[in-house]
């Protein structure tokens, strides 16, 4: 019996803590121990602080900038070592290449660089039509890259060059047949078995100018979700994170393009 009180008043007890506890203004109202802090609306709620938020996600874009770097490090790799091993066949497969298309897409992103970096410090208390301007002039160099590109990939099929069950060394075996090229760089004929080496030349070309064309095709779209927020004024509160990001991207791309330039051409 002395045990069956003792445990009904510790129960009162406890009862009465809880009363007292519910009684209390910060247990009732679930308030912060600390006062609460205000965060922009851009701010998601896992981050302390803006600044937090924005190192994460720069971070994290490098991250993914480094695994694009081994990527197409490889690809390069394997371009240097079939030239050091097919030299002839790559340098008379390289004449088959504009060197003035070339130059003129290097140009076009270069200039669409700059205006990627234009987009990156629009920030604060500038316009929305300043803000998706230069956006859209990137888009559109954009789009003038790769139309570019496609009459260079189609004077490719004319040819035969696409590697495949079509592919024809009828310009490396016999130059002259070629004219436009033949009267450029002399190119004296090359034995059959050296001329089918050509043939990974154009698999390598094709492989790595298609995937960077489809990164191009990426940032293309990433920037039309860009230009339809920036329109709704979505870069002027100062929150360019986005931007300074795909800014990156963009530049990176550039960049592999500059190389890709410098190896086939």
């Amino acid at each position: 019996m002395d045990h069956e009180a003792y445990d009904y008043e510790w129960l009162e007890r406890q009862k009465e803590k809880e009363v007292t506890m519910s009684d209390s203004p910060a247990i009732a109202h679930s308030a912060p121990v600390e006062g609460h802090h205000e965060h922009p609306s851009y701010q998601r709620h896992h981050f302390e602080t803006y600044e937090q938020q924005a190192d994460t996600t720069n971070f994290a874009m490098w991250l993914f900038l480094l695994t694009e770097i081994m990527f197409f490090g490889g690809l390069f790799m394997a371009y240097l070592i079939y030239r050091n091993w097919y030299y002839p066949a790559f340098v008379a497969a390289s004449h088959q290449l504009s060197i003035v298309w070339g130059t003129c897409n290097t140009a076009v992103l270069i200039s669409s660089s700059f205006t990627m970096a234009m987009g990156g410090v629009v920030r604060g208390d500038a316009a929305p039509g300043r803000a998706g301007a230069v956006l859209v002039l990137t888009f559109l160099l954009g789009l003038v890259f790769l139309g570019i590109k496609t009459i260079e990939y189609t004077e490719k099929i004319e040819k035969h060059h696409v590697p495949g069950f079509h592919y024809s060394v009828q310009a490396f075996t016999n130059p002259a047949s070629d004219p436009d090229t033949y009267k450029e760089y002399k190119d004296k004929p090359m034995p059959l078995d050296m001329a089918r080496h050509t043939e990974i030349y154009f698999f390598l070309y094709f492989a790595m100018t298609g995937m960077h064309a489809l990164h191009m095709i990426i940032g293309i779209a990433i920037l039309g979700f860009m230009i339809f927020r920036a329109r709704a004024g979505a870069y002027t509160t100062g929150h360019v994170t986005f931007v300074e990001n795909f800014g990156l991207y963009w530049h990176f791309v550039d960049i592999i393009w500059i190389f890709l330039f410098r190896c086939f051409t």
